[in-house]
């Protein structure tokens, strides 16, 4: 991926160097919401971590040149998918993008939605429409998951921007509202189709990229899928040595999350991204 010495964003808050608040203190509240938060938006990768914490001092610290690098990185994709989203939402959508802010943070964070953990993974808050990313989960996708890769990384950015716009377009707000009306099965599937969604709209991203900007080399889109299929449920737990269990579900299978992807990469359009056809959204 072509990306440096390109412009980064503006909306980006960078927190590692502050010191992280530690799993202490979060607190029960927090915890809890961390369960909800990534249930529903974040990349749950607590399995197969076992006792990662991430970075728990609360002391000020300089960031590492490897950190700065992934800062400027990530500050570039979201300046691309602000381009991008600028562009196609009001072309397909009829109504404008908001940009949303990037927090980028080490070992433990505080939003609008709770208190989060790197073990969390990344993950998007409706609350105060932002996107918390501890930059080392690009480490343990390389090293863990067999997903490196900066165009792999950018997909996972570009999923959590998905997010966002699923929020802006009234996607998220509906879903919430049937996930809480239903059964534990019923709230697992819903699940699986915004992440599916999200997927979409990082292929969309992908594509609308390449088209504008060029930056998509040799490889790039192998590595966006392979991504995908890295943070499938069921890749997550055979990696953890639990057994897969379908109806537990809650973002989609390895090849369906490839699907999804494909599926928007193909077509650059948001009307090929429905996937809650049999629920009526």
């Amino acid at each position: 991926m072509q990306w440096r010495g390109r412009r980064g964003s503006r909306n980006v808050d960078d927190r590692r160097g502050m010191g992280a608040a530690g799993a202490g203190g979060i607190g029960i509240v927090g915890v809890l919401m961390v369960l909800a938060v990534g249930y529903f938006f974040g990349i749950d990768i607590s399995p197969i971590m076992g006792g990662f914490q991430g970075e728990q001092s609360s002391e000020p610290r300089e960031l590492t040149a490897e950190e700065q690098e992934l800062g400027q990185f990530a500050s570039v994709v979201l300046a691309d998918t602000e381009e991008v989203w600028g562009r196609v939402l009001p072309e397909q959508a009829g109504m404008e993008y908001a940009d949303p802010q990037m927090v980028m943070f080490s070992g433990a964070v505080q939003s609008a939605c709770g208190g989060a953990s790197a073990a969390m993974g990344p993950f998007y808050c409706p609350n105060d429409q932002k996107l918390y990313l501890d930059t080392d989960f690009f480490k343990i996708m390389q090293g863990k998951m067999g997903a490196g890769g900066d165009f792999a990384y950018a997909y996972v950015i570009a999923h959590e921007v998905g997010h966002h716009v699923q929020n802006l377009i009234g996607v998220l707000g509906k879903t919430m509202a049937i996930r809480q009306q239903s059964d534990q099965e019923t709230a697992n599937y819903i699940s699986v189709q915004t992440e599916l969604q999200a997927d979409c709209f990082a292929g969309i991203w992908a594509r609308q990229a390449h088209e504008q900007f060029g930056t998509i080399e040799d490889g790039d889109i192998e590595e966006a899928i392979n991504a995908a299929a890295a943070v499938g449920d069921d890749t997550l737990m055979k990696d953890a040595g639990r057994a897969v269990r379908p109806e537990s579900f809650t973002h989609g299978s390895a090849a369906d999350r490839m699907a999804w992807f494909k599926r928007g990469f193909t077509s650059g359009q948001l009307a090929e991204c429905n996937t809650f056809k049999e629920v009526g959204l």
